[in-house]
């Protein structure tokens, strides 16, 4: 038997994690895995395995999608889905939009925002009680005000400064009907945890988290692919070049780094030195949207 002493940082992240999944399955009636096939949800899996097998998950997963993510990263959701003979929902945004929840801006305008529509809609369809994401308090500003426990009201919505508390890790996942909690086991983890761990555990990654080369074009101080949903503007100057991917999402907020690590080794080394945060070199839409996370998140995103 492991002393406590000898535990590593990974363990006591990995042990806390693990505490929280069996607390949703233990207090929640009907909760969901959200699982999109990146690299955070993709530890909650193995979170999830650690946690609850030889049995079955005690919940579903749910994917949203916004109809305009990267194939390789479907492609490997759909894998590990069927690998591990766990159920997966996948409700689109591009219904949404057929039914009229969601009205778009303009035909090329940015999905992600609107994913908090299509959450919503499947919450409210399966009676989901419980969310479980993999949202990092490291990621943003926003994020690091969240409890583990996130407490949303009957219209989906979080207010930061209606909480509960969450005192010596007791944690609070009772609800109304209608109401709902989103629960961030890896919350307390950093971008370099989930790395160490991945590594660690070897987790299998979609290929675009490793280096490749790839066409792009400079745009202010963003890397951005170039693919027929995002298109050189004007003179812009289109390059092939090393990059890699360090958060994945819709193609048309989700920019890649300047990269050549293309092992999780080299990764990490990258990570422990670089300055600029994971969504902040990234996320297109962190920097440019009208809406702040703090204000989308309100609305109910993720």
């Amino acid at each position: 038997m492991t002393s406590l002493s000898n535990l590593s940082h990974l363990d006591w992240l990995e042990s806390e994690a693990i505490h929280i999944l069996r607390e949703v399955a233990g207090q929640c009636s009907n909760p969901v895995l959200l699982f999109s096939g990146g690299k955070d949800s993709l530890c909650l899996l193995r979170l999830a395995e650690k946690a609850f097998r030889p049995g079955r998950f005690p919940f579903p997963l749910l994917h949203i999608d916004t109809g305009h993510n990267y194939d390789e990263v479907i492609q490997f959701r759909d894998y590990r889905a069927k690998e591990l003979k766990e159920r997966l929902i996948v409700r689109s945004v591009e219904e949404s939009i057929k039914i009229g929840t969601v009205v778009l801006k303009t035909q090329d305008e940015p999905r992600n925002k609107y994913q908090s529509v299509t959450l919503l809609e499947a919450i409210a369809e399966f009676e989901f009680d419980c969310c479980i994401g993999g949202a990092r308090r490291d990621e943003e500003k926003a994020r690091a005000k969240e409890r583990i426990m996130s407490f949303r009201d009957e219209f989906g919505q979080w207010d930061p400064k209606n909480q509960r508390p969450e005192l010596w890790n007791l944690y609070n996942a009772k609800v109304h009907k209608g109401e709902n909690t989103r629960a961030f086991p890896i919350s307390n983890w950093t971008e370099m945890d989930v790395w160490q761990y991945i590594e660690r555990e070897k987790l299998d990654l979609p290929s675009i988290y490793f280096a490749h080369k790839r066409s792009i074009v400079r745009r202010e101080s963003a890397i951005v692919p170039v693919t027929p949903l995002t298109p050189k503007k004007g003179n812009e100057i289109i390059e092939e070049i090393f990059v890699r991917f360090r958060t994945v999402g819709d193609i048309t907020c989700t920019a890649p780094v300047e990269s050549m690590a293309d092992d999780i080794k080299k990764i990490i080394i990258e990570t422990a030195t670089t300055t600029i945060t994971e969504r902040g070199a990234t996320r297109l839409d962190d920097q440019t949207s009208d809406a702040s996370m703090e204000q989308r998140k309100k609305e109910g995103y993720f």
